[in-house]
C-alpha cells in the first residue's frame, strides 16, 4: 500500500488537484480517513452499513454523497413511478439511492434512482451482491446544493463510458430537467415537459409538473 505521502501522487500535488479532479466539490465531502487514494470497496460497504453514510469511491478517493429532504423526496417519488410502471411492464427493476454500482474497476457510484432490465441482470433472481456489477440502463440524478456542473459532466462521462443508455438530471430548484443520451447530447425538459422511457421504458411518461406538485402538501377541496 502506497504511504500517506504518496497517496495523491502523481494525479494531485494539493488539495485543490485534488478537488478540481473530483469536479470542483467542496473539501467537506472529502473523507480523509482512509487517507486519499487508499480507500477500498470494503471501507465503502463499511461506512454504508455501520455509519449510514453515501460515499462515492473515486479512484481510492471517498467522496460524500450529500443528499437533503427535498432532493430525497423528489428521487422517492420518481422511484415510485418506476415502480408502478414495473408493475404493469415486467421488464426490470428499480434501485434506490443507497444502491452502489461498480462503474469500472475503482469507481462506485451511487445513482439517486437507476433502472436495471431483467436482460441485463440475465436472471430473475434479485443479486445479492454488496455492489452491483451490472451496468443500469438509466440513471436519475436529483441535484442537491452540494452538486457542481463539472461533478454531474464526469458523472455523465463516466456513466457512458460503463454502458449507461439514458442519464435524467433533475434540478428540484427550477423544476426542470435534462434528458441525457451521450455526454455530449441532452434535452432540456421545462416545467410543464414529459420525461419518457423511450425505448428503454416504452410508454412510461412523467409529467414534471406533477411530480413537483406531488411533492408539496395537497390542497383540501
Amino acid at each position: 500500500m502506497a504511504s500517506p505521502a504518496l497517496a495523491l501522487r502523481p494525479r494531485d500535488d494539493t488539495l485543490a488537484d485534488l478537488l478540481h479532479r473530483l469536479g470542483d466539490i467542496p473539501p467537506e465531502r472529502v473523507l480523509l480517513y482512509p487517507y486519499p487514494g487508499t480507500a477500498t470497496e470494503d471501507d465503502l460497504i463499511r461506512l454504508l452499513d455501520i455509519d449510514k453514510r453515501i460515499c462515492d469511491l473515486v479512484d481510492g478517493v471517498l467522496v460524500e454523497k450529500y443528499m437533503g429532504w427535498q432532493e430525497s423526496i423528489i428521487a422517492m417519488l420518481m422511484g415510485g413511478k418506476l415502480l408502478t410502471y414495473l408493475d404493469r411492464k415486467d421488464l426490470g427493476i428499480v434501485a434506490g439511492a443507497d444502491g452502489p454500482v461498480r462503474l469500472r474497476l475503482g469507481l462506485v457510484r451511487f445513482p439517486d434512482v437507476c433502472f436495471v432490465s431483467w436482460r441485463r441482470l440475465g436472471t430473475d433472481v434479485l443479486p445479492d451482491d454488496s455492489i452491483s456489477k451490472v451496468i443500469p440502463e438509466l440513471a436519475i440524478e436529483v441535484l442537491s446544493k452540494s452538486n457542481t456542473p463539472r461533478e454531474i459532466e464526469l458523472k455523465l462521462m463516466e456513466y457512458f463510458a460503463a454502458g449507461v443508455l439514458l442519464v435524467w438530471v433533475i434540478d428540484p430548484r427550477t423544476e426542470t430537467a435534462e434528458v441525457h443520451t451521450s455526454p455530449a447530447k441532452k434535452k432540456h425538459v421545462g416545467p410543464d415537459g414529459v420525461l419518457e422511457g423511450g425505448r428503454i421504458l416504452p410508454g412510461f411518461r412523467l409529467v414534471l409538473k406533477e411530480l413537483f406538485a406531488r411533492a408539496r402538501r395537497r390542497k383540501r377541496k
